[in-house]
């Protein structure tokens, strides 16, 4: 076989791992979050501001190498990454409660204060942590794929399966609807087919993208995984089709009703599966016997998935909505995070049921399984992050002034009115400049992938990644990752936004 040839069958074929690992490797990231605010808050109390330099290095360890770390030498130690994390951030939190600069009082009424303490921010941080987490992840995971380190059954499944790399793309569908302009509210009632030509004009972007990787692939010959969306359909392509529906159907829809929407779109997709011949169609083509020949034959995997992502965009919609609902106070926080959860645990069991009676996860039709198992690991990972911000925001209340970046604002006052708690804000917390990776990634996430996406070509062309050696593997990995990041973090302190739409 040619090395092309090689490369792709080393990335087909596989079947995937268990939810339960997946759900394992989803929540270390969350706990990797809080490890590193706790850190930032004790080296705060403890010694001089940081450079720009400092704190991207805590950062990049805290955040980025406990993840290359997970998709590859440590993937079969998830739970010890747990238990050491969990640790390292007991300790951490420790050394904050002993030097402590709140009143000193009784822990009960400590809580009981802290409770009351309303929180205030320019947006949700657990929302943008779960968007930065999905674009590491998968930056991360698609040049790690390559390597013979990256483990096989995190693969993407070829047909049934749970891969950890099949959750990317519906994580990034998920996050991107959690932040979606309609759920932003920017817009009125007498304006919405205005904001749907906006819609229409937002996509050129992605169509040259689109385009322009295709065009890329082919006159390169690079290696392809013809089952993942076909042989001209990409993820870009993906993202468009997704968009415009999804528009067109928040104009018909109220938006606290996209939950119904999501319902009804999956369940009728998922009886077309199995009571007409649209399966057939997907797995085998017209003719029955896997033909490429014609548009629809060539790409019906990217094409009819399609219906199984704009299910899953309703759902981010939907829990983008509640996201937003007005929460004055740290225990309507909790409240939320425990709702979450619960809906989590109640979709996951959902997800057993379906798996039993009706069709495993499919990542290549993005079936009624596949579409549950994405939304509940998304909340599963968004609880998480909901909880261990909250954690952040008790020890910021210990330390007074402690300042960590992409993290709620303690207002410690009932006062509601928003200039009033604009000045309430501590001194620190204003003038503290955003030296931070998470914000860095989150403002130009779309430039990131695209990074990511270019550099991961550039070195497989460049490198033998099926014979590289395990240190080589994680050098190439560590090194790539570090070069990214920086970019970003220099456009973000460049105060930067690359946006053209």
């Amino acid at each position: 076989m040619s090395q092309k040839q090689m490369k792709e069958a080393f990335v087909s074929n596989h079947n995937g791992t268990s939810v339960l690992e997946v759900t394992q490797g989803l929540c270390l990231p969350a706990l990797c979050i809080v490890c590193r605010g706790l850190l930032i808050i004790l080296s705060q109390h403890l010694c001089s501001s940081h450079t720009w330099r400092t704190r991207f290095f805590i950062d990049f360890v805290s955040l980025i190498i406990p993840l290359v770390a997970t998709l590859t030498i440590l993937s079969s130690f998830v739970l010890l990454e747990h238990l050491a994390v969990i640790i390292c951030g007991a300790g951490l939190f420790y050394q904050i409660y002993c030097r402590r600069t709140c009143a000193r009082m009784p822990v009960q009424k400590m809580i009981e204060k802290f409770l009351k303490i309303s929180l205030e921010s320019e947006y949700i941080p657990a929302i943008s942590c779960f968007r930065v987490i999905n674009s590491a992840f998968t930056a991360i995971a698609i040049l790690a794929v390559d390597f013979p380190l990256f483990p096989r059954r995190f693969a993407k499944t070829e047909l049934y399966g749970t891969g950890a790399m099949d959750f990317g793309v519906g994580g990034f569908i998920f996050g991107t609807a959690m932040v979606c302009p309609e759920v932003r509210k920017k817009y009125t009632e007498e304006s919405r087919f205005y904001y749907l030509t906006k819609s229409l004009y937002s996509v050129w972007p992605l169509v040259f993208l689109g385009i322009g990787r295709l065009v890329i692939i082919k006159a390169i010959g690079y290696q392809e995984h013809l089952t993942e969306y076909g042989v001209h359909w990409n993820f870009f392509f993906t993202l468009i089709v997704v968009k415009l529906i999804t528009s067109l159907l928040l104009i018909i829809f109220p938006l606290n009703k996209s939950w119904i929407v999501a319902i009804s779109i999956i369940v009728l997709y998922q009886l077309a599966l199995d009571f007409t011949p649209l399966k057939r169609l997907i797995l085998y083509g017209t003719d029955g016997s896997g033909t490429r020949v014609g548009l629809l034959n060539a790409n019906r995997e990217g094409i009819i998935s399609t219906l199984g992502y704009v299910a899953i965009h309703m759902a981010g919609v939907q829990t983008g909505s509640y996201m937003l609902k007005k929460r004055s106070h740290v225990k309507d926080w909790i409240k939320g995070a425990h709702c979450i959860l619960l809906t989590a645990i109640s979709l996951f069991i959902s997800l057993y049921i379906v798996q039993v009676n009706v069709e495993v996860v499919s990542r290549r039709m993005a079936n009624l399984a596949f579409c549950i198992w994405i939304v509940a690991s998304s909340l599963i990972l968004l609880s998480s992050l909901l909880l261990g911000d909250i954690i952040l925001s008790f020890a910021k209340f210990l330390i007074k002034e402690a300042v960590v970046p992409c993290s709620w604002k303690l207002i410690h006052s009932s006062v509601t009115n928003k200039k009033h708690l604009e000045s309430l804000v501590s001194e620190a917390e204003r003038k503290e400049p955003s030296l931070c990776l998470i914000t860095a990634m989150n403002r130009n996430q779309l430039i990131f992938f695209l990074l990511s996406n270019i550099t991961t070509g550039l070195i497989n062309l460049l490198i033998d990644t099926l014979h590289s050696s395990t240190l080589w593997a994680l050098f190439v990995l560590n090194l790539y990752m570090f070069t990214n990041c920086l970019i970003i973090y220099v456009l973000h302190l460049q105060d930067k936004t690359i946006k053209f739409w």
